[in-house]
């Protein structure tokens, strides 16, 4: 398996890639070549030119889940890829707001977008397999110990009310390569370690050797977390006790939550980063 940081918060100096708030991942496994997210905006599709990656080689696209800095770059990947379908949990187009200091704010998917290309979409609900060892995966253990912390993502309501994002438009995306899943969570609203417990469920119990995704615990401010420093160190201890044995992660995760695992998981928590490239 091959894969590819085609935008992320971070990029390398003097390399001409350009980062922003969003996530996406090329990735080739097996006879599969697939886009995981596509960023807030068409600069992902920039990146990927100048990596020498054929955007029209995908075969097929999946969006982790509804927000913006996700999904609203999927109108360059349409231009430049005619046949592929995108696979999305149904909910995902819906009305994803966050708390602001000016109010709510509406974070979802670009409607003109996902207007003009509805044909492209297909809605999943549930698990289900979209090749040989390839599996799209929904949260199913609620263990509150390991909730994200996150508090500020909502959705609205008919009454124009809001509630707490419930992330029922989030799903994993797994794979399984020499006996160990390979498992993509690109925000992991629902918490790592239940998103991993639910995989592990769903596919049988089977070793996760690598995770890769934002894990959702920076805030902006003056220490960067969204959640107390000891709830990290819970979720790396738990994944170490549960076997992963390789992290790569960033957008959403925050370089102090990222330095407390890689001090929890002994070097094996890795920054991701715009033009990263990674063999499994």
């Amino acid at each position: 398996m091959n894969i590819t940081v085609l935008i992320e918060n971070t990029a390398p100096d003097g390399a001409g890639l350009v980062a922003e708030h969003g996530l996406s991942f090329w990735i080739e496994a097996g006879e599969q070549t697939i886009l995981l997210d596509a960023g807030a905006s068409g600069r992902f599709a920039d990146n990927a030119a100048l990596l020498g990656i054929d955007l029209d080689r995908a075969d097929f696209a999946v969006l982790s889940h509804g927000h913006r800095d996700h999904a609203n770059g999927l109108g360059r990947f349409f231009a430049a890829n005619a046949h592929a379908p995108v696979y999305l949990r149904s909910s995902a187009p819906g009305p994803l707001y966050a708390k602001k200091p000016e109010g709510c704010v509406f974070v979802g998917m670009d409607r003109a977008m996902y207007q003009a290309h509805r044909d492209r979409f297909v809605p999943v609900d549930g698990f289900r397999q979209l090749a040989e060892s390839i599996w799209l995966v929904p949260k199913t253990v609620a263990d509150p110990r390991f909730d994200s912390r996150e508090a500020t993502l909502l959705q609205k309501q008919s009454d124009e009310t809001y509630i707490p994002d419930d992330f029922s438009h989030e799903h994993a995306l797994v794979f399984l390569q020499n006996g160990e899943l390979i498992v993509f969570s690109s925000c992991s609203h629902g918490g790592i370690v239940n998103i991993i417990r639910s995989v592990q469920q769903q596919l049988g119990g089977l070793p996760v050797g690598a995770v890769l995704g934002g894990l959702h615990m920076y805030s902006p401010g003056v220490n960067d977390l969204n959640c107390p420093p000891e709830y990290v160190r819970s979720v790396a201890r738990e994944l170490k006790a549960m076997g992963v044995r390789r992290l790569w992660t960033g957008h959403c995760t925050g370089p102090r939550a990222l330095a407390l695992l890689e001090d929890e998981l002994d070097g094996q928590a890795h920054a991701l980063t715009t033009g990263l490239q990674i063999s499994l």
